[in-house]
């Protein structure tokens, strides 16, 4: 299936207070104990870090959105400096779902991190297609799940081969994709890092 052009309406929200508590990022980025990927602990330092370390004048944002079926392809962007993130998808099945994006910057300004995700856990709705891409930053680590850790459930990561990674997106892959998603999460080196 070829990706079909994003709508028109692009979506945007305004910031709303910004400080998230550790007991918070952790559950969010509690790791399943099933993925034995020796990346997922680098992930894990790197947005604790990012999102404890976070600027007060620039602390993390988080932004809630619906994620709509219907099969057309819809974006939800948020920015922060000179980072955005931008989480394109179509889906299929059920009714809207509320979803959360949260991006941040680094207290030094090397890191910048973004994640998409539904609070509930599991998503219900059937992905024909998704993308989250950065701009500003290159990424270093990135995680996709098909359900997120909530009320004692734990992080289901995708398959390595459902999902693409590459300097700036994390993407599905086609053919591979079994339409299940929940949660992305994004952590990125920022030019400022190369210097």
């Amino acid at each position: 299936m070829a990706a079909a052009a994003p709508a028109e309406r692009q979506e945007t929200a305004s910031s709303p207070p910004g400080r998230r508590s550790a007991g918070f990022l952790a559950k969010m980025a509690a790791p399943s104990g099933r993925s034995g990927r020796g990346l997922w602990g680098a992930v894990v330092a790197a947005a604790a870090l990012l999102w404890l370390g976070a600027r007060a004048a620039e602390g993390p944002s988080a932004a809630e959105f619906d994620v709509r079926p219907g099969g057309e392809v819809h974006s939800f962007s948020r920015s922060l400096g000179d980072y955005t993130c931008t989480f394109t998808y179509s889906a299929q099945g059920g009714t809207n779902e509320q979803w959360q994006m949260i991006i941040g910057v680094s207290e030094d300004d090397l890191l910048f991190s973004c994640s998409v995700w539904r609070p509930q856990g599991k998503s219900y709705l059937f992905f024909t297609q998704f993308k989250a891409e950065v701009k500003g930053a290159k990424i270093e680590h990135a995680m996709a799940y098909s359900q997120a850790a909530v009320g004692g459930q734990s992080d289901i990561p995708l398959k390595q081969e459902e999902f693409e990674i590459t300097e700036t997106t994390v993407s599905h892959r086609e053919g591979k994709f079994r339409f299940e998603l929940s949660k992305l999460m994004i952590v990125a080196k920022t030019p400022r890092d190369e210097l």
